[in-house]
């Protein structure tokens, strides 16, 4: 089970990296999204992939397995900040980080429980 999760997760981060790259105006659905939903769009996918990351159970601590995800996403923005088509936004990042931390705050919640 855990290999299906951790496939699933590291499928999940190819595809978001790959999302990332493609021009905005080729992606008519998150085009046509407004700046709060825009951001709604990046808690929810970091969300996504930090839950995913911490059902695989790395064996990494937690703190050092988010940083490395809010990394994935600075880097993402680094190279937004280079691409021709895409902009860097610190919006973006801060919306990232909440998508972070409220997985974590469920993740422990239920792992409580």
């Amino acid at each position: 089970m855990i290999l299906v999760v951790r496939g699933m997760f590291f499928i999940s981060i190819i595809l978001i990296f790959y999302i990332s790259l493609i021009p905005a105006s080729e992606l008519e659905f998150f085009n046509a999204l407004s700046f709060i939903g825009d951001k709604i769009s990046h808690g929810v996918v970091f969300f996504y992939i930090s839950i995913l990351g911490m059902f695989c159970d790395f064996k990494i601590k937690y703190y050092i397995f988010m940083a490395i995800i809010f990394s994935f996403g600075l880097t993402i923005e680094i190279i937004h900040y280079v691409h021709p088509y895409r902009y860097f936004e610190w919006a973006d990042l801060l919306a990232n980080f909440l998508g972070i931390i409220i997985a974590r705050t469920i993740y422990k919640t239920f792992q409580k429980t």
